[in-house]
């Protein structure tokens, strides 16, 4: 099999928590001290809120567009009530008309009205264009209420145009963070996903953004029409009457002052919302996972307690949040009904001074409630943008987290598998020191072992290899070069990696084993199968390689799993190999069949095998014993047992144990 580059090989990238040898690291951030959970913080909305419009900018031409079509279709909308107040006027006109005798003159009507004394009724008559002895011009009514009609319709098709175009602003806008995250995930240190539970982050990546684009498609246009439409209509009410605009401003400065205080207290209420949603992901998608676990402990009542508890803070801070939010609505309708009446009687008494005709007392109280009406909406719309904001912080906070070092220029080009730890310095904690001053030499071609008490260090000196973590001191050569000075891609995609807890994705069997190299033949993949032993049970199974396995692989038993991965790193053909207790699932018969199948995959190259079981490693070129993050012992397995120091300990202990049962 040639040596060829390729994705990295192996059963999967290690899992957050669940080292196979090691307790979780403390929580922390990313190498920079420790990381603040969500929500411990108190929400800065402004700060949120101007970065979530600028991710809009590139969206910023079909915005414009939108808001010229939003400017045509409120201007013709607010124009309608005051033709129609025209036809109002016209209606009463004619009803007056009708009234007076025939042959009188608009003058001698009104000056009857005032010998008559009734002074209100003449001031009425000089507002309107009346012809004595004449009805209603149903006729020019007719054409009022077909313009008003044909306005109406330019109007509904120019903010339908204006809503499309903006949810595909929003909609493209979500789609571009979307990619932001997946990216930013990619670039993200282990240690990150370690100080995360995984239903949190999923909660952020899934719930969060999701809120963000329903927060948007539902407020941005209702909010671009609202204050349109405040402007429209205020320009409208100062052209009817100054006097009666001022008295409708008066709500503004109230409504201004509610949604201060409604929103800072709703905001905080939200920000919990949205953290105990990222909670109770975490806690059902940890039960969900081990749910096989938590029926054989019989933890049922536990679990489903915690769920309860979480469940119940989720519940508390989601009403808060609604109640406080909700409160907007009522209150401003109050404001807008006082408001109303005001300007009812005030115009009432205008209409009877004759200074205002009927029909722009009646386009102004159209007015007045068009004036009021948007900002009922804006206010209402308040708790629907406090949730996005809330939601939108969370994911800020995961693109604004700490990234993997930049990736360097350097190359490893041809290896032989010549690898060196020298003076390497490594810790999950500051306050903790694991490794310290650690030397290793691997020759090309050897097999090195590495065994060790839980905790000692084993899968970090992994782990550090691979770059999933970066050093605090000292370096680490293959063929001479410190990989810190190549991409973590062309070094990673030289090593072949099998893990403890074996790793399938939803597919065939044949897919998952070409994922160690996609661009394999059918005979390659049947080849690596076949050495790995794959091939024996493939055929027992239904649709053989095309065998559909589940994402969580429970069709197949753990063994076969682990086989299945054993068969992709061996497709892999990697210049270095990885095995951290790769046959601990498989049964004794066939781990034999494996251990010379590994034993094949390992010729010829570094190797680097982590044991739980020594009988596996006694062939062994180098075995290191690890405790306490460094090399206690070191020799063959002859050479170790003979020195009677810490491997000779644990070899006894082994077989002692095994003897007694």
């Amino acid at each position: 099999m040639s040596k060829k580059t390729g994705t990295p090989a192996g059963a999967a990238p290690i899992k957050a928590n669940e080292r196979s040898d090691e307790a979780p690291p403390p929580r922390r951030g990313p190498g920079h001290g420790p990381m603040v959970a969500p929500g411990e913080k108190a929400a800065n909305f402004r700060a949120s809120l101007r970065r979530l419009l600028h991710e809009l900018r590139p969206q910023r031409a079909r915005i414009i567009i939108a808001i010229l079509f939003g400017v045509a279709g409120v201007a013709l909308a607010v124009v309608g009530p005051k033709i129609l107040g025209e036809a109002t006027t016209l209606l009463l006109a004619g009803f007056i008309g009708k009234q007076m005798p025939l042959g009188t003159t608009r003058a001698s009507a009104i000056q009857a009205a005032e010998n008559a004394g009734n002074q209100d009724f003449a001031d009425l008559l000089r507002t309107l264009d009346f012809v004595p002895g004449q009805g209603v011009d149903f006729e020019a009514i007719g054409m009022i209420l077909i313009t008003v009609l044909v306005l109406y319709l330019i109007s509904g098709v120019a903010s339908y145009v204006q809503a499309y175009v903006l949810n595909d602003a929003v909609q493209q806008s979500i789609h571009r963070m979307r990619r932001q995250v997946s990216a930013k995930i990619d670039r993200l240190p282990l240690s990150y996903f370690d100080a995360q539970p995984r239903g949190e982050l999923l909660s952020r990546v899934t719930n969060d953004i999701d809120n963000v684009s329903q927060t948007l498609q539902q407020t941005l246009s209702q909010l671009l029409n609202s204050l349109l439409m405040v402007l429209g209509v205020l320009f409208m009410m100062f052209w009817i009457s100054p006097t009666l605009a001022l008295v409708a401003l008066v709500s503004v400065p109230v409504a201004m002052v509610m949604v201060t205080i409604i929103g800072k207290r709703s905001q905080k209420l939200f920000k919990a919302q949205w953290k105990a949603t990222g909670d109770l992901n975490a806690h059902i998608e940890e039960a969900y996972t081990g749910h096989s676990l938590v029926k054989v402990f019989g933890r049922q009542k536990e679990v489903a307690e915690q769920f309860r508890q979480r469940n119940q803070r989720l519940y508390e801070a989601a009403f808060g949040a609604q109640f406080v939010s909700g409160l907007m609505m009522p209150i401003m309708m109050i404001v807008g009904n006082l408001n109303y009446v005001v300007i009812a009687v005030i115009g009432g008494l205008r209409v009877a001074s004759g200074t205002m005709t009927i029909g722009d007392v009646q386009a102004f109280i159209q007015y007045s409630r068009q004036f009021t009406q948007p900002l009922t909406q804006v206010a209402s719309m308040a708790n629907l943008m406090q949730s996005g904001v809330a939601s939108a912080e969370r994911v800020f906070e995961l693109m604004d987290a700490d990234e993997m070092t930049p990736e360097p220029a350097g190359s490893l080009g041809e290896l032989n598998g010549h690898v060196k730890f020298e003076q390497v310095d490594f810790s999950y904690s500051p306050e903790q020191s694991l490794i310290t001053g650690l030397n290793l030499e691997a020759k090309p071609g050897q097999t090195v072992a590495i065994v060790g008490p839980t905790g000692a260090g084993k899968t970090t000196l992994v782990n550090l290899l691979m770059r999933f973590y970066d050093l605090d001191g000292g370096a680490i050569t293959m063929d001479g070069t410190d990989i810190a000075t190549v991409p973590r891609q062309e070094l990673r995609s030289n090593i072949g990696m099998v893990l403890q807890d074996a790793w399938l994705f939803g597919g065939t069997i044949r897919d998952n084993i070409a994922y160690g190299r996609m661009d394999a033949t059918e005979e390659e993949i049947v080849e690596a199968a076949t050495a790995t032993f794959v091939d024996r049970f493939v055929h027992s199974l239904p649709d053989g390689y095309d065998t559909v396995i589940d994402e969580e692989g429970s069709n197949i038993s753990a063994g076969e799993k682990q086989l299945i991965t054993i068969a992709r790193a061996f497709l892999a053909d990697p210049s270095l190999l990885i095995l951290d207790e790769a046959t601990s699932s498989v049964d004794t018969r066939t781990e034999l069949l494996v251990q010379q199948a590994m034993s094949a995959l390992r010729s010829g190259r570094t190797s680097f095998v982590i044991a739980h079981r020594l009988s596996t490693i006694r062939d062994a070129d180098l075995i290191l014993v690890m405790e306490d993050g460094a090399i206690v012992e070191q020799g063959t397995h002859d050479e170790l047992l003979a020195a009677s120091g810490a491997y000779h300990d644990l070899y006894e202990s082994q077989f002692s144990a095994a003897v007694t049962t």
